[in-house]
């Protein structure tokens, strides 16, 4: 079974940035060859609208058939909420709350992104990954690009 993989903004923005790019297009390249499917969710085509053209581009280069589309429905609203109210993060950062609590509901294999002060952060991943167990939600691995290729 293939391997989803949640991908926030950053990783999409970041095919075009030159410090992340050769990571971020690799793994643009591991979907487009359906070797993992892409979990896309609502947030991140809103967070999307005001990119570039080059950058929306990026997600529809994906066949159909590499790319899973999902929600922010109200569970991941409400565990995204007791990431707050837990002290994970402030609520100046919801969005990212957000991205963490529909990849656990989803339960995806693994969350990428380029966010390292609110995401990709050791002590930040443990905390999400508390309210997670203690909600009855499994670990989720939070990792970057450049961690989940065989590069």
């Amino acid at each position: 079974m293939k391997q989803r993989i949640y991908i926030d903004t950053s990783v999409i923005g970041g095919c075009e940035d030159e410090e992340f790019s050769r990571w971020s297009n690799l793994l643009f390249d591991e979907f487009r060859g359906e070797r993992y499917i892409a979990v896309v969710s609502d947030l991140t085509l809103r967070e999307l609208e005001g990119a570039p053209e080059s950058v929306k581009q990026i997600l529809t280069s994906l066949p159909t058939g590499s790319v899973e589309k999902v929600s922010l429905a109200e569970e991941a609203e409400k565990l995204a909420q007791e990431y707050i109210e837990a002290g994970v993060v402030t609520s100046a950062h919801l969005a990212d709350a957000q991205h963490i609590a529909i990849a656990s509901v989803e339960r995806v294999d693994v969350l990428v992104s380029w966010n390292f002060q609110q995401i990709v952060n050791l002590n930040r991943i443990r905390a999400f990954n508390s309210v997670n167990m203690r909600l009855g939600y499994p670990g989720l691995e939070i990792r970057s690009p450049m961690e989940v290729l065989n590069e």
